[in-house]
């Protein structure tokens, strides 16, 4: 399971490796409207992520490593939803790996300064979607892309859970 973590649309994609195709199970973005308060977002951010794992079984979870962001405020309100995120993944005892956006564009676009576009564009082709999925989806997918293409690699023997 890929998450591309954000207070007010976090993309989720579950993808299953078949063989060496990687196929898409699921994928889509949990809302918060501008209206909710900030906790209460929090909440719907994992009571949602809590559904999916329980519907989904993942085996593990990818997520955006932290990057430097101009706006403090931006940041600490991502840093609470992303420990939400880490917080229900650990009580369901699934390991969370970090990945960092310009290895996950390499793994997916093949340049590490992708746009979001070729981002979107490349996982339709690698998942053979009929559309491109929503930014935040297609973020998510490519981070659940990344971690299988980092488990099947020898890097895989020296990653470690966050």
């Amino acid at each position: 399971m890929g998450i591309d973590t954000s207070l007010r649309s976090t993309g989720v994609g579950v993808v299953d490796a078949v063989g060496s195709r990687i196929v898409p199970i699921w994928y889509g973005t949990i809302k918060n409207p501008p209206v909710r308060a900030f906790s209460s977002c929090l909440v719907h951010l994992q009571d949602e992520i809590t559904k999916l794992i329980g519907t989904y079984q993942p085996l593990a979870v990818a997520i955006e490593g932290v990057f430097y962001a101009k706006n403090v405020k931006t940041m600490m309100i991502l840093t609470h939803a992303r420990g939400v995120i880490i917080a229900q993944c650990a009580r369901a005892a699934l390991p969370v790996y970090e990945y960092e956006p310009r290895r996950v564009k390499l793994a997916v676009a093949g340049y590490g300064g992708a746009q979001k576009e070729q981002v979107q564009k490349m996982v339709k082709t690698l998942l053979c979607l009929h559309e491109e999925p929503q930014n935040d989806a297609a973020d998510a997918l490519a981070l659940a892309i990344t971690h299988l293409h980092s488990r099947t690699s020898i890097a895989a023997h020296t990653m470690k859970p966050i």
